[in-house]
């Protein structure tokens, strides 16, 4: 996603109603940067800039460190980590545990108390959903404690070399080799651990292009990491490939893996079932459609976010990390 999705004349109170908040910990709150206002800076400008996506990412991750970490069980030998990042899930047993995503690096200490609470072996495998640092973060703290990192090839390419969220103004420099995937695959990989068969699938490009989703056969739990962001709009990273067919298409998948009885894991958001993603996606087609439509009529992107297509949905869906104008904005750039 590019800056121009903004216009020049954007003014900043325009700008905050369509920023993004988080709800409960506003990581994202107050963040959003001024660059976005205008075209990419220059020169001294640039070293200012990046200067302050440093600034904002210490920030996010001091908060992050500081979110208490609630665990739940959701099977036998099945468990939900979550508060600050993504969510995680830890699969445990006798053969070691498996932990998918790694949160923030702050939080690594956190995490690796409760896995020490659930018991089971150690720590053998991290499994990471996408690249995006509120799930990679921790990468390195997880592979000194003996994690072997495994994850779709797209993600390992982006962990190792620079990268930006241009919607938030954020640059990463590349991971150390230490959080680096020492493990990839393209499209599907299996895992056999504590009586248990994972399936590792890719997505198309829908939140990014190193989407994958995590099935516990045995267990009926599914990890659709940002692929699904329960109960609210979600983020679409643009700048690594994200688009709203890609999402819809990532749900409608996600539909045909599960049944009535599926614990359907989130990247974040409550833990949900079949029914509650089929709304989700049910919503991604009428915004996909009526921003088209909006678009297909010659509509202009700030005509488009003027319309107000996602109104009678807002109170529902607009109270997570992205709002109803920033959702517009970010689907009609990706049609």
């Amino acid at each position: 996603m590019e800056a121009k999705f903004f216009s020049k004349q954007t003014t900043r109170r325009e700008m905050l109603r369509t920023s993004v908040t988080l709800a409960g910990t506003g990581v994202l709150a107050g963040l959003m940067p001024g660059s976005l206002l205008s075209p990419p800076a220059s020169g001294a400008a640039n070293s200012q800039q990046a200067a302050s996506s440093a600034d904002r990412l210490a920030q996010m991750r001091a908060q992050m460190s500081a979110v208490p970490l609630q665990t739940t069980k959701l099977r036998d030998n099945i468990y939900l980590l979550s508060g600050p990042g993504g969510n995680m899930v830890v699969l445990s047993g006798a053969d070691g545990k498996v932990l998918v995503d790694s949160s923030f690096a702050g939080a690594a200490p956190k995490i690796k108390s409760a896995m020490e609470g659930i018991g089971g072996g150690p720590l053998k495998v991290l499994i990471n959903t996408h690249w995006h640092f509120d799930h990679t973060d921790g990468n390195e703290a997880m592979h000194q404690a003996g994690a072997l990192i495994v994850a779709h090839e797209n993600t390992r390419k982006r962990l190792s070399t620079p990268q930006d969220i241009a919607t938030f103004g954020l640059h990463f420099d590349p991971s150390p080799v230490a959080a680096l995937p020492q493990q990839t695959f393209p499209d599907e990989t299996k895992m056999y651990f504590n009586g248990e068969a994972l399936t590792l699938a890719h997505f198309s490009p829908a939140h990014t292009d190193s989407d994958i989703y995590v099935r516990y056969e045995k267990g009926n739990v599914l990890h659709m990491g940002d692929v699904w962001f329960g109960g609210a709009y979600p983020f679409l990273d643009a700048s690594s490939g994200g688009n709203i067919d890609g999402m819809i298409a990532g749900s409608a998948r996600g539909l045909t893996l599960a049944d009535a009885d599926t614990k359907i894991v989130p990247g974040h958001g409550p833990v949900g079932d079949k029914a509650a993603l089929a709304k989700t996606h049910d919503m991604l087609v009428t915004v996909r459609d009526r921003v088209n439509a909006l678009k297909a009529a010659g509509k202009s992107q700030q005509e488009t976010v003027a319309a107000k297509p996602t109104a009678d949905l807002d109170a529902v869906w607009g109270k997570g990390m992205v709002n109803g104008d920033l959702f517009t904005t970010v689907v009609y750039s990706t049609l």
